[in-house]
């Protein structure tokens, strides 16, 4: 991981073209959804399980985004928790140990985009890429922000990222519901918000299913045994 992929100095401007694969399209009709819920709202969760494509939409949209200028900068993020580890346990110095936790937000970028431009981007501090904690006491401007994994956040994460967001921003919370890596006397904070916030103006909730999988068929079928 770049050193400096937790940035705090201002972005570059975007000068040089950017090669972006951005006619992908939706495969369901839930992910279709899910893109204009993230196209009309400034803040959109998604939540569904495994292999719905909720990263990776939202990275895509973030990315057409940057190129066509509504947006200086892409911020991503994760709370860096899993199941079974804890940070103070992997090897390594901060970017080594958090690197795991933030890997498949690199995944997402480089199908999108290719390597160099990723190193680019971050090296320029217009994509920026860090553990959920880098968030605190900041100011989201001209930014689309991803938060993923968020039913891993507590209330008080949760809180505390929906209130970064600045002026002429999005925000898009992605989680599974299903797959909650917080002790079991900590609520999950994506889980509150679901249930406080639907009234919101601007703000969708929008709920994928097993049927929006986009991975190998099996996949959908283990949901619905877990399920």
């Amino acid at each position: 991981m770049p050193q400096n992929s937790a940035l705090t100095h201002s972005p570059q401007e975007v000068t040089r073209p950017i090669k972006a694969k951005l006619n992908i399209k939706a495969k369901t009709a839930g992910q279709m959804k899910y893109l204009e819920a993230i196209e009309n709202n400034t803040i959109t969760f998604g939540i569904g399980p495994a292999g719905t494509g909720k990263t990776f939409l939202a990275i895509l949209k973030a990315i057409e985004a940057l190129v066509s200028h509504q947006v200086q900068r892409i911020i991503l993020t994760r709370p860096a928790i899993e199941a079974g580890e804890r940070l103070g346990f992997l090897p390594g110095d901060l970017y080594a140990k958090v690197d795991p936790y933030l890997r498949p937000l690199f995944d997402s970028l480089n199908t999108i985009l290719d390597v160099k431009s990723v190193a680019e981007l971050i090296e320029d501090g217009i994509i920026e890429i860090a553990p959920l904690a880098y968030m605190r006491g900041r100011t989201l401007e001209s930014a689309f922000i991803i938060l993923d994994e968020a039913q891993n956040t507590t209330n008080e994460q949760m809180k505390m990222f929906l209130t970064r967001l600045g002026n002429d921003s999005k925000m898009v919370i992605n989680g599974d519901l299903t797959q909650i890596d917080l002790p079991k006397t900590t609520p999950s904070g994506l889980e509150k918000a679901v249930q406080i916030l639907g009234g919101v103006k601007g703000l969708e909730i929008l709920r994928l299913t097993e049927k929006d999988v986009v991975r190998n068929r099996i996949v959908s079928e283990i949901i619905k045994a877990y399920a």
